[in-house]
């Protein structure tokens, strides 16, 4: 592998593709540290160590942005309203028909949803800095923080603050964009890679100082590399499912023949469901901050709703990771569809007939699938956690499943695009 890394390298337009990718995530990881103007740095410092190991929904978006939320810095929101946006555009197809027929009509519908999508990530980042620069002046932001983070709360301060968030945000989407167009590899993904891999050092460094830190250092290194082995092994697994193509004649040509396969993921929600269930478990504990901690429904929740360990979350935890991982499946994959398709060109899969029986056939196989995956899930969101419960590690650690799942999946994306590259110029790519 590390012989393709100098392959790669030694390849001129690939060298200039890798080099432009490194230098854009170098260039967003300065934009996270660069404080948004009206924030007292210093008073910011003292504050974040408040927040560490906090499960709240703040402290998940932090972990997505690299530190860059509670650093309140310019890239404060990161990726996530884009993120959003996508999700919520995708997910507005099955609601919306003008969407569905867009994202028929090929490459000018998707241009036409790219756009919507940015409009849409402007107006979530609005919203969020709007929330995130009010908590910060009253103080909710770093509950028990004994100095302000902003010095000026006036109006024309607040109001600089989120336009200069906002700002950064529109510039984030347009770097990701431009990793993708000039780069390798999907550049949302790799920003978001970029984000989550900042906080390993430090969080590491953080276990290795602590009580039984050598021991827990190396039982949390083993876990890691377990967990990754497990990721890459079922992120590479697909069900090939044969489809047989029936000879047709156009004019005076021959087409059709042909034997090919649909490659159906185990896990064919990615990291979504993860990502859906730990955001909506984490809303009641940002609810409960803002009330009165004596009322009993406040008790209940941080008793039972806050930590991860809690076996009410886990519970809860687990059968949403399941539910939307049927759920996002049910959207991204249409059994419908596909058939209809693979009637209209002459396809059909060996022993089934063509339509309506193909339809339930691949809807019978995606369930199944989908059943396995989103246990497969559970397990791999759930196992870290528990390993570093397990352990008494307290520290604010982003090893969390989520994020070794996007770790790992853009990763192992990312080394297949350099080893298509790789392929077309004839070299031995990463990938035997």
């Amino acid at each position: 592998m590390l012989s393709a890394f100098g392959r790669a390298f030694r390849t001129p337009d690939l060298r200039r593709k890798l080099l432009f990718t490194i230098a854009i995530m170098a260039l967003f990881r300065v934009g996270s540290l660069v404080p948004t103007p009206g924030v007292d740095y210093g008073n910011v410092q003292q504050c974040v160590a408040v927040l560490e190991g906090s499960t709240s929904l703040l402290g998940l978006v932090n972990v997505f942005s690299g530190g860059a939320l509670l650093q309140l810095s310019i890239f404060a929101l990161g990726i996530m309203p884009y993120i959003t946006a996508s999700i919520i555009v995708q997910l507005l197809r099955v609601v919306i028909p003008r969407f569905e027929a867009l994202h028929k009509e090929g490459q000018s519908g998707q241009t036409k949803l790219t756009q919507y999508t940015r409009y849409l990530t402007i107006a979530l980042a609005i919203l969020q800095s709007t929330t995130i620069v009010t908590t910060a002046r009253t103080g909710m932001l770093f509950p028990g923080c004994p100095v302000d983070v902003i010095a000026d709360d006036s109006f024309m301060t607040a109001t600089l603050m989120v336009i200069t968030m906002t700002a950064g945000t529109g510039l984030v989407m347009w770097l990701g964009e431009t990793i993708t167009e000039r780069g390798v590899g999907n550049g949302m993904s790799l920003l978001i890679f970029t984000s989550i891999a900042a906080s390993f050092p430090s969080a590491l460094w953080s276990i290795a100082g602590g009580a039984n830190g050598p021991l827990n250092f190396i039982l949390i290194i083993v876990m890691i590399v377990l967990v990754i082995g497990l990721v890459v092994f079922v992120e590479q697994s697909q069900r090939r499912i044969p489809v047989q193509y029936a000879k047709r004649m156009v004019g005076r040509r021959m087409y059709g023949g042909t034997s090919t396969y649909i490659p159906i993921k185990i896990n064919m929600a990615g990291v979504i469901p993860v990502i859906f269930a730990a955001s909506i478990l984490a809303i009641p504990g940002l609810l409960a901050q803002f009330g009165d901690p004596s009322a009993e429904w406040v008790v209940w929740i941080s008793n039972n709703l806050v930590q991860q360990s809690d076996p009410l979350y886990i519970v809860l935890y687990v059968l949403m990771i399941v539910f939307f991982a049927f759920f996002y499946t049910s959207i991204t994959f249409n059994p419908d569809e596909v058939a209809d398709n693979m009637k209209k060109y002459g396809g059909f899969i060996p022993g089934i007939r063509a339509g309506r029986p193909t339809a339930e056939y691949l809807d019978y196989v995606i369930t199944r699938i989908t059943s396995a995956g989103s246990v497969y899930l559970a397990i791999v969101a759930l196992l870290p956690t528990l390993v570093l419960v397990a352990l008494g590690v307290t520290q604010a650690i982003p090893f969390g499943g989520a994020s070794i799942l996007i770790i790992v999946g853009v990763g192992l994306e990312t080394v297949k695009q350099i080893d298509s590259q790789l392929q077309q110029r004839h070299y031995e790519g990463f990938l035997r």
